[in-house]
């Protein structure tokens, strides 16, 4: 900390400090709340980021912020920190400025106004609003009402006592898997402590992102790993009611995987439909005007939030029932219970999109694309089909779908037809990318990808009517989801879809169901064989995706990022 007595010594300050340094400029009139300096000076997610009488710069901005103390000349009479901050951004630098609320941050002048000043940061205390915004600002009910009004004091014990968001969010997985491991046993006392684990797990989940918001440590890194530590917590604990209640004698396993397959396909659509519409322009409908008029009724905006079964409605349902039912009255619920959540979601962005009037950005197409995890396969069939019409790439998909999956679940295990269904598949796959897609409903193109491979694993593992062939299809399509989480959050960090490489490697979704079909066709008269080949795809996706992901997200050098959007 050094104190600059004019601009020219300033600079000299500044000069003496490296450039991979972040530096910050308080005016030394400043008066204001502790937290208002915390969110304009700590806070890692921006280049540069501002309040009344301060300033801060990451690396990234240094030279803005030198051209913009060599350029002040001083005739302005604001703040010198407020006059380089316009700068900066002037020099073209975005500048973040934090809502404050009730928070003070000022540079008054002497006498009265100072005196104002410091009474009005006397009277709102600034503990009870750090406290306060460590909650997301967007929660379900279950998490706002239940979870929320403690597990903030949690996040502050763990601040005073040093401990970092990703200690937390490792502290959770951890939890859950322990509860994984107590619903495995199949007994009564395993399954309590099980439901009582699961919601210590997500308390703990919660606990993370609020300590990340009262410490203002945020990172690329943690919000990897509480997007995708929340994946595998829940898959983990479908994969130990399912091991519970395959020894009590009741095979639950096709009830866990198509489980596991509706989450995912309902988190692509999530993320697809965002993706595609959080840019375009003209981004107005009907549709969305009577969502906006709902959300103006306080009661309805709860009931719509609930009724989709967000994690911690849906967590507290699985824990609930896994300590008073059994897993396959679990699953039941949760199937039924998420369908409808995603039939409603669904359907809503489908008449957004069939009403509104947008055009989408050549990014967004991209992301479908990137979304959509073409191989090798698609693209050499896609070069070979040629363009298809504008908006025709949802036809195509969907076309190719419904007949891989029904041809695979009336020709059973092993029968040729599925191959032929699969290549059928695979070229109206490559068709349906060859054009960007920018069609009112393309942002389907994804989801519907995901919920043919799936499923197409799901009803040749249930129909090889062989031991440890459902459990083997639950670990591929875990490792296959993995990578499709992992391709999601990278676009959503700013960072751009998995390398080409990959893709290509792990076959792209054709090429998987390509290799799924014919391992069954081959192993028709061994079926005994069918699970060994489905481990071993298995690892071998995910030892690929996991070393790559995992080398990206430790060495990235991305902007530090958080979520604040909808509970997953």
């Amino acid at each position: 900390m050094r104190s600059a007595a004019d601009p020219a010594h300033t600079a000299a300050a500044l000069a003496a400090v490296p450039t991979d340094r972040r530096v910050a400029i308080v005016d030394s009139g400043f008066v204001g709340h502790l937290h208002a300096l915390r969110l304009a000076l700590t806070d890692p997610r921006f280049d540069a980021c501002a309040v009344p009488g301060a300033l801060a710069v990451q690396p990234g901005a240094r030279s803005a912020l030198a051209r913009a103390v060599a350029a002040d000349a001083g005739a302005d009479s604001a703040p010198y920190a407020d006059r380089l901050a316009a700068a900066v951004e002037t020099d073209g630098t975005p500048v973040h400025r934090p809502e404050l609320g009730t928070l003070v941050a000022a540079v008054p002048a002497q006498g009265r106004a100072r005196q104002e000043a410091a009474a009005a940061v006397a009277a709102v205390d600034d503990e009870a609003v750090r406290l306060r915004t460590a909650v997301k600002s967007r929660d379900g009910f279950f998490t706002t009402f239940f979870i929320s009004p403690y597990s903030r004091y949690i996040a502050r014990w763990c601040a005073r006592r040093g401990l970092t968001p990703n200690q937390v969010t490792t502290a959770s997985l951890v939890t859950a898997l322990i509860a994984a491991g107590c619903a495995a046993t199949g007994d009564r006392w395993g399954y309590v402590a099980a439901g009582v684990l699961l919601l210590v797990s997500f308390v703990l989940d919660c606990t993370d992102g609020q300590l990340a918001r009262y410490s203002l440590q945020y990172s690329t890194l943690g919000a990897w790993l509480d997007a995708t530590f929340d994946r595998a917590k829940e898959y983990s604990f479908y994969a130990g009611l399912a091991l519970g209640a395959a020894r009590d004698g009741d095979d639950v396993w096709a009830l866990a995987l198509g489980s596991m397959i509706l989450m995912t396909c309902r988190h692509v659509v999530d993320f697809a439909f965002n993706e595609a519409n959080h840019d375009a322009t003209a981004n107005t409908s009907p549709t969305a005007a009577l969502s906006d008029k709902l959300d103006s009724v306080g009661w309805t905006v709860w009931v719509r939030r609930m009724i989709i079964l967000p994690i911690g409605e849906r967590w507290a349902m699985i824990a609930v029932l896994t300590a008073v039912t059994t897993p396959r009255v679990v699953f039941y619920a949760l199937l039924i219970g998420c369908a409808f959540g995603a039939l409603y979601t669904t359907a809503g962005r489908v008449l957004r999109s069939l009403t509104r009037r947008a055009k989408r950005t050549d990014r967004a197409a991209q992301a479908l694309a990137d979304l959509a995890d073409s191989g090798p396969v698609a693209e050499l069939a896609g070069r070979v089909v040629g363009r298809m019409a504008p908006g025709a790439g949802i036809a195509a998909a969907v076309i190719g779908s419904v007949a891989l999956v029904w041809t695979a679940w009336a020709y059973g295990f092993g029968a040729r037809q599925t191959v032929v269904a699969a290549v059928f598949y695979a070229v109206l796959a490559g068709a349906a990318v060859a054009r960007p897609l920018k069609g009112a409903l393309d942002w389907l193109v994804p989801p519907v990808f995901r919920a043919a491979e799936y499923t197409t694993v799901l009803i040749l593992a249930a129909k090889a009517d062989v031991p440890g062939a459902l459990p083997a299809a639950f670990g591929l399509v875990g490792a296959v989801a993995y990578h499709h989480y992992d391709t999601v959050y990278r676009i959503r960090g700013g960072t751009g879809a998995p390398p080409h490489w990959l893709v290509r490697t792990t076959g792209g979704h054709e090429g998987r169901v390509l290799l799924t079909t014919v391992l069954a066709a081959v192993l028709a008269e061994r079926a005994t064989d069918f699970p060994v080949a489905l481990t071993a795809l298995a690892v071998f996706v995910a030892l690929v995706v996991l070393v790559e992901s995992i080398r990206f997200w430790v060495s990235s050098g991305a902007p530090a990022v958080h979520d604040e959007g909808e509970p997953a």
